[in-house]
């Protein structure tokens, strides 16, 4: 027997073993004597609901230390809820998740009973949370009459216009086959429901109607059918491939481009030769050959998805129910004025709810709709409306003082959708992000992310790097991975008869029945860093585009970085590295040098700008706009198109680091003129008057930025030895070369982006302008612009302040211009370009919505999308409004019926006729 193995028991005998090998149970039960338990289970004091589970050695019931946040019971002093009786927090918890609450206000009410609990288990829903938040709406039969007679009168012209067309292609089938209208049978295409069909020629979804080759199924809308037979077809241009040419690092800040050309796009146009594709003379179409994706034999057959009639049955009683109901005038007809006007149609600025974000003359949109979320009533519904259905932009303030709270800390976040490797959450702690420099992508670990979010980060030239993320959380991925941010979103949510996903009256999206393919409309999340002074290069921003659909954009956090002012000496000299650059590949402006003197000539590169610069700086009138919520930037020297300011000194005698602009020819072309965008002029010093509100966040430098050179200690102990003069002289050139917005008033502090939305009607101008200009705008890599496909939808171009001015100066047009400040949702309809800046870091959700008033211009944005490149980013028909408004339509029109019949809306579902069938 091994030595020191026991072969005995504690009462000396030997242990006896099964044939298995294992010890056999000792026969013999052991007596555990059970603590004394107290007659009674309630003890003075002793909340009922957190009866003991422990007993002390004596039997006397012990309360539990356990907190509810982190589930420990060894940090001390908790404070226990009297309102549950049942949650505890201790207070480091308290201190760290929930600062903005007191010891007696969670004892009052804990975060648990507010529904703003941010532990592990309620962020998840894992807990008994997830049965408390399900947000239901509710809607009185009037309410519903109301809604859906609005939803009638706006789709049903377009309904008919929909039947015309389909019925002009029954028509022209019926011709070719020698038939009647009537006697004409349409064999109705198969469809799965969780399939899409797209024309095969233009990309765009098809709903019904359209043609088809029995042999190889290439499909064809109708409106690609009416284009082949008159000779102009469209929608099917082949990939535009566009140059830009990674330079190196150092290219991206002034630096010399590398001498290999790392060309990862062509400017190449790539037009392949086709045959001709023609109608016959009957108007038949056959179907295309192999080179352009059909098959070549037989002729495209008319196709239905849903019934024959179905479409022009819905029309009819749509035109019956209108003239039931008596419900023909929209507000506009009917005589009702907007509450914003006086009776004689001035603007009443003693409402409240107007803010001015434009200056356009004598036009009465210059000030937009502002209400408070917290004042919203029922017949703030009507007043929405009634700007809304002009295009306008309206924001609601405060929309989070409507939530129970839930943190929307960077940090919150983070944990909340940081998960534990098991079956229940799958571990994602990488995410892609995007650098706002040269638009490249990068890995990042989440949780450097976010503390760069807080705290910033540079690079090795001292410029702030700027990253946004991408596609955080994954796509449709929102509600599963962040789900009680997701429930706080929809809560904070104006107007939810349109933006509620699931049960907003007025959404179209809503009407899909289920089963049906549906798009994805979000939620999604956009967290950005940002700085308040406009940079030039690597700004945090969202350049010019336009959505599919209406959309809704709510402020959730910020956080200001402050950039000292030594920091911004250093970024100064990068800078006007910049500036240099774009003088001489941008404006054709290069230096010589002759006997100790710089001489500036235009450059005789083909593509760049005449030196004559357009985008001069001049005097503007200060009273106008004076209210616009900012103090608008302010230029004491000419500006180049990307809002940088041309430098007219040398910064060393023998301009060995930079231009000197001696010449007189250049001086007489570049007066220095002073202009304020809109409205009155900035104060000088302004930088630190704005930033001195918020608290400073130091940047450890060790840990964020490349280890600085001995050039720049040098200059740094050499800043300190500057005169009074010589100070002052460098705050007002900082103050020039990084324009800064000053905030008036002190609740414009918590203002985090800078929205620029335009008017639909100002589209054509706008186009006009990027088209004449595009080349001096910068994108991937920072290269220069060499081609444009179409000026918004490409998304390749950001406004200035400087280009905004010359906007406004050769067109005469201009955006709405505002701050959006935390809480602030911010509703951008359908067919409005618009651009977004962070002036911090920020963290937005947005929601898209399909609203009945805006259907003609999402109709509108489809027709220019089918017309694009195959390639290009905005090419594929993803809302299918056709479809969303087509089934709207018919859950009305039931919805109604029903109504008229038995005096209720219950049952309203989606008729049978609307479901397509399997094959």
């Amino acid at each position: 027997m091994e030595a020191g193995v026991k072969t005995g028991d504690a009462r000396g005998g030997v242990a006896s073993r099964t044939r298995s090998g294992g010890r056999r149970a000792d026969p013999r039960p052991r007596k555990r004597e059970k603590p004394p338990r107290p007659k009674s289970d309630e003890e003075p004091g002793f909340p009922v609901r957190c009866r003991a589970k422990h007993f002390d050695e004596n039997g006397n019931p012990v309360e539990s230390l356990m907190c509810h946040q982190c589930q420990r019971n060894d940090k001390g002093r908790v404070v226990r809820c009297t309102k549950c009786k049942s949650k505890r927090y201790c207070i480091p918890c308290i201190t760290t998740w929930y600062p903005q609450s007191t010891e007696d206000s969670i004892a009052e009410a804990c975060p648990f009973c507010c529904k703003n609990c941010n532990c592990k288990s309620c962020m998840r829903l894992d807990g008994a949370l997830k049965r408390t938040l399900e947000l239901n709406l509710e809607y009185s039969d009037n309410e519903k009459l109301q809604h859906s007679l609005h939803i009638l009168r706006l789709l049903l012209p377009f309904l008919k216009q929909l039947n015309h067309d389909q019925l002009m292609e029954k028509k022209m089938e019926a011709e070719c086959q020698g038939l009647s209208l009537s006697d004409l049978k349409v064999r109705e295409a198969r469809l799965d429901n969780n399939e899409r069909a797209y024309c095969n020629n233009c990309r765009t979804s098809i709903f019904d109607y359209h043609r088809s080759c029995p042999n190889c199924s290439y499909d064809l809308c109708l409106i690609c059918c009416d284009e082949i037979r008159e000779g102009r077809l469209q929608g099917g241009e082949k990939e535009v491939i566009i140059e830009y040419i990674n330079r190196g690092s150092d290219y991206l800040h002034g630096g010399e481009a590398k001498g290999e050309r790392n060309v990862s796009l062509s400017s190449v146009k790539k037009v392949k030769s086709e045959p001709e594709w023609k109608a016959n003379e009957d108007g038949t179409i056959p179907c295309p050959r192999e080179l352009i994706g059909g098959c070549g034999d037989g002729l495209l057959e008319l196709r239905c998805m849903f019934s024959d009639n179905w479409v022009s049955q819905l029309v009819n009683k749509a035109e019956e129910l209108i003239k039931s109901y008596h419900y023909t005038e929209s507000l506009e007809a009917s005589g009702e004025k907007c509450s914003c006007f006086t009776p004689d149609g001035a603007v009443d600025l003693t409402s409240g709810n107007l803010r001015k974000a434009a200056s356009r003359g004598d036009a009465n949109d210059n000030y937009l709709y502002w209400p408070k979320a917290r004042d919203l009533k029922f017949e703030d519904l009507r007043h929405f409306q009634c700007h809304w259905a002009k295009g306008e932009p309206v924001i609601v303030s405060n929309a989070l003082e409507t939530t129970p709270g839930l943190s929307w800390e960077p940090m919150v976040m983070w944990r909340a959708f940081r998960q534990i490797s098991n079956a229940k959450h799958l571990r994602h702690l990488d995410v892609t992000a995007i650098d706002c420099l040269d638009l490249s992508e990068v890995d990042v670990n989440i949780h450097q992310f976010f503390k760069g979010y807080s705290e910033g980060r540079f690079d090795s030239k001292k410029w702030p790097q700027i990253l946004k993320l991408k596609d955080w959380p994954p796509k449709n991925e929102f509600d599963e991975k962040l789900p009680r941010h997701g429930i706080e979103f929809i809560t904070s949510l104006p107007f939810k008869e349109y933006t509620h996903l699931k049960e907003g009256f007025l959404n179209l999206a809503t009407k899909l029945p289920e089963g049906i393919l549906k798009p994805d409309l979000g939620p999604k999340t956009y967290i950005a860093y940002g700085v308040h002074p406009e940079l030039g290069r690597g700004d945090s921003v969202t350049k010019l585009h336009c959505d599919m659909s209406d959309a809704v954009n709510v402020l959730t956090h910020t956080a200001e970085l402050t950039l000292s002012r030594d920091h911004l000496h250093k970024m100064l000299k990068v800078k006007k590295q910049h500036i240099k650059q774009d003088e001489k590949e941008i404006f054709g402006i290069v230096c010589e040098k002759k006997k100790g003197t710089e001489k500036t000539v235009p450059s005789a590169s083909p593509n760049s700008c005449k030196p004559e610069l357009d985008c001069l700086a001049t005097d503007t009138d200060e009273n106008k706009n004076p209210s616009l919520g900012v103090e608008n930037e302010k230029f004491d020297a000419s500006t180049t198109p990307n809002g940088e300011t041309l430098e007219k000194t040398a910064e060393n005698a023998d301009g060995s680091n930079g231009l000197m602009h001696s010449d007189e020819e250049i001086e007489e072309k570049i007066p220095r003129k002073e202009r304020a965008v809109r409205g009155r002029k900035r104060k000088r010093g302004g930088y630190s008057k704005s930033t001195r509100r918020s608290k400073r966040l130091e940047t450890k430098q060790e840990e964020l930025d490349h280890p600085s050179d001995k050039s720049d200690s040098e200059s740094s102990r050499a800043d300190k030895e500057l005169s009074g003069d010589q100070n002052c002289d460098l705050e007002e050139e900082i103050n020039l070369y990084f324009p800064m917005l000053e905030f008036e008033g002190p609740e414009y502090a918590e203002g985090g982006a800078l929205w620029d939305i335009f008017r639909r009607e100002d589209v054509p101008k706008l186009e006009e302008y990027l088209e004449k200009h595009f080349q001096e705008f910068r994108h991937i890599h920072c290269s220069p612009l060499t081609q444009v496909i179409h000026p918004i939808h490409d998304q390749t171009f950001y406004l200035t302040v400087e280009h905004k001015r010359k906007l406004k100066e050769e067109y005469g047009i201009e955006p709405w211009t505002f701050v959006q400040k935390l809480g602030d949702a911010v509703f951008i309809p359908a067919g409005c370009p618009h651009q977004v800046r962070n002036l911090k870091s920020c963290i937005k959700v947005a929601l898209d919505f399909v609203s009945p008033e805006n259907v003609k211009e999402c109709l509108r944005l489809t027709e220019e999308f089918r017309v694009l490149p195959e390639n290009h980013r905005a090419k594929e028909d993803k809302l299918e409004v056709k479809k969303m408004a087509i089934y709207g339509m018919s859950k009305v029109v039931g919805g109604l019926e029903h109504y008229l019949r038995e005096g209720t809306f219950e049952n309203q579902g989606s008729d049978n006729k609307e479901k397509r069938t399997k094959p």
